[in-house]
């Protein structure tokens, strides 16, 4: 690494999260976006286009070495992936390279460990839906890291630049830890879905139903953050009203067997929740 200039950066598998950090890293001078690699030409110059920075390569084999390389690819193709690189001579002990995967830790990148590489993962915990929005509201966002202490030196500091609040990790419960998140976004999303189709089942014209159901998620949300969720608990369940509940279930499984059987879990959960309130 020239001691004169910014590490270069490699982004191979640069989908939303790596075109929003590849971003955020190159336009705040912490890395030089060097190369961008996905499948094809064409979304590697998209990508390009989005960071403002880097060569679009749609193979491999057109990747220079770099000082880090910032592994975006889906979680089943990270080890295939790192793999890749160290065959074809892109890592060495001077390497860094780190995925942003959730649910995998840094040891997911073995055949960069073999190389002498020091290896992390960073997770930013957002919905990457809207990549633009996200790049312009990225201050703030939770960052869930681990990895060697070499890594963590260099990529620490540059995701306090950009505005994230970097999070310790034990890798051995990174999966726990991903599933933490997919409960809040992810199955939140289904809840609401769920809840838009009932309502819409039940007569109500689709954008009025969303427009029904907002201010109530919202104030959920807010209550839940507020006062925690056991006191934030309201309806059936925490009124002991379980003859509304059995009908409600009947209701929900007659319309869409996969609702009900929904409901039924999240009724037995809720349960539970109602009763840590007694506590």
């Amino acid at each position: 690494m020239n001691g004169n200039l910014k590490p270069t950066l490699n982004i191979v598998g640069c989908g939303r999260v790596g075109r929003v950090l590849g971003r955020l890293l190159g336009r705040n001078n912490l890395f030089r976006v060097q190369d961008v690699l996905t499948r094809s030409q064409a979304g590697a110059a998209d990508a390009a286009a989005f960071v403002g920075a880097g060569a679009a390569c749609s193979e491999m084999a057109a990747l220079r070495i770099a000082d880090v390389t910032l592994l975006g690819v889906p979680d089943d193709r990270i080890a295939a992936a790192c793999a890749a690189l160290a065959a074809r001579g892109l890592l060495s002990q001077n390497s860094i390279v780190f995925h942003c995967s959730g649910a995998l830790s840094s040891q997911a990148l073995s055949a960069a460990i073999a190389c002498g590489a020091a290896v992390a993962s960073v997770h930013p915990v957002r919905s990457f839906a809207d990549p633009e929005m996200v790049a312009q509201q990225f201050a703030g966002t939770f960052c869930g890291i681990e990895g060697d202490a070499r890594a963590l030196q260099m990529l620490q500091p540059a995701l306090l630049a950009i505005g994230a609040q970097p999070v310790a990790l034990d890798a051995d419960a990174k999966t726990l830890y991903h599933a933490a998140s997919v409960f809040a976004c992810n199955y939140l999303t289904t809840v609401v879905d769920t809840a838009l189709r009932a309502y819409s089942a039940a007569g109500i014209e689709p954008e009025l139903a969303r427009r029904m159901a907002q201010p109530l998620i919202a104030e959920t949300l807010a209550n839940i953050f507020r006062l925690g969720p056991e006191q934030a608990l309201t309806g059936p369940i925490a009124r002991g009203d379980l003859a509304t509940v059995a009908r409600q279930q009947a209701a929900v499984a007659a319309w869409d067997g996969a609702a009900g059987t929904l409901y039924e879990a999240l009724a037995d959960a809720t349960r539970q929740l109602a009763q840590r309130r007694l506590l």
